[in-house]
């Protein structure tokens, strides 16, 4: 592979390295911090049985020591400076990021790339984690409102990776050690899995000069390729029983992935049925009905496959009812259509939203990182929004046809006897 170098538009470059490694830089004007991100594209969905949640655990272990720095060292490396240094995990992703002032952006790549290649993974580092994430399981299983988006991708996805908790369980932590971690991020961590994407104040050669040499000594090596996602949702209905005083509900159909064109018709789909305090779902069980304070919707795309999700927290005695309002809306849109005043707001509250999230440099770079993942390129906002402004009233009934009409998933928490 050679190196080369792309202009996106003025402001945003994507440089890539001879084994792989893709660094993309976005100047912004104005900005005096800047947000730094190493992404990772793994994720729970690239476990095998035996390593459920590991992602996860590496991602906690990376900042717990390395060669050069104790754990207390690297919290206070960035804290010194006034600077933040955080992470996650998600399906099909892991992002080490940090965001700085400017001139501190040397100091984040250097601390970022020493728990990257120098975590020494102590034994008993691994230990003292394995309690640590076990309570974030315990902590997760006590949020309901958290909780019924796991049990409902188990529903929708019970043979497929992607239904599986990304902080994993009890049980298969228990089953991790060294050399199960060392071996699992010499399968993923490789060149053209990573992505450093930063934002904010900077020059896009001088970052790339200060980037590049410290991904370059990689040895080159293939991302490997999830085991495809299945056609269809399960069709399933499940219920958690748990003593609570609310029950919680999602209802999924067939979604769209994160590289499908049908997302711009979908952005605004989404934001009619469910994206705000003026959507269909919050005025019909909310604000008409006083059913439920959380009700939204919202599409997960990933590489291959898609969910739409509709959700709403509600006493248990009107969980039926809140159902019943799901189906009528989503045969509403399917079957009626929008207005011209609703579809000119979404569109208008789509490109609102778009624009001042864009504001903050660590949105922007988690923009970048996230396109050049998934996507394999980078999408300007001003392509995003040209393409939303395109979306006709055909268009979402179309799409509402295809989301809907295939088999739907319904997953519920409350109490025993509902």
């Amino acid at each position: 592979m050679r190196e080369r170098v792309v202009t996106v538009t003025d402001d945003i470059q994507v440089y890539t390295l001879a084994n792989g490694v893709r660094v993309v830089t976005e100047k912004m004007p104005g900005a005096r911090s800047a947000a730094l991100g190493v992404w990772v594209g793994t994720g729970s969905r690239m476990e095998r049985p035996e390593e459920e949640g590991i992602t996860h655990f590496i991602e906690h272990l990376l900042f717990k020591g390395t060669s050069k720095r104790s754990a207390k060292e690297i919290a206070e490396s960035l804290d010194s400076v006034g600077g933040q240094l955080n992470a996650f995990t998600a399906k099909e992703m892991t992002c080490y990021y940090a965001r700085v002032m400017g001139e501190h952006l040397p100091l984040a790549a250097e601390v970022l790339t020493d728990m990257l290649f120098n975590s020494v993974f102590a034994p008993e580092s691994i230990e003292k984690e394995r309690g640590v994430v076990k309570e974030e399981i315990s902590m997760y299983e006590d949020t309901p409102d958290e909780l019924i988006h796991d049990v409902f991708l188990a529903a929708a996805w019970p043979d497929c990776p992607l239904g599986k908790p990304i902080l994993g369980t009890a049980a298969s932590l228990d089953q991790m050690d060294r050399e199960m971690i060392l071996a699992y991020m010499k399968r993923q961590y490789v060149p053209e899995n990573i992505v450093i994407a930063c934002a904010g104040s900077l020059e896009h050669e001088a970052a790339r000069e200060l980037l590049a040499p410290l991904f370059a000594g990689l040895a080159a090596a293939p991302r490997l390729a999830p085991a495809p996602a299945p056609a269809e949702l399960s069709g399933r209905t499940f219920h958690l029983a748990k003593d609570v005083g609310q029950t919680q509900i999602c209802l999924g159909t067939r979604g769209i992935p994160a590289a499908d064109e049908r997302n711009y018709p979908l952005y605004v789909l989404n934001n009619i049925l469910g994206g705000g305090l003026s959507s269909r779902l919050a005025q019909s069980i909310r604000e008409e009905r006083g059913l439920a304070y959380s009700t939204y919707s919202f599409n997960s795309g990933f590489s291959d496959a898609g969910i739409f999700t509709l959700y709403a927290g509600t006493a248990p005695r009107t969980a039926a009812t809140v159902i019943e309002l799901f189906q009528q809306e989503i045969e509403s849109l399917r079957s009626k259509g929008v207005s011209p005043e609703e579809l000119a707001r979404a569109k208008a509250q789509v490109r609102g939203s778009l624009y001042m999230g864009l504001e903050s440099v660590g949105n922007r770079m988690n923009r970048l990182g996230r396109n050049l993942l998934l996507l394999d390129r980078v999408i300007p906002p001003e392509t995003t929004v040209a393409m939303v402004d395109k979306v006709t009233l055909e268009d979402v009934p179309a799409l509402a046809g295809y989301l809907f009409a295939g088999p739907q998933v319904l997953a519920t928490i409350g109490p025993k006897n509902e």
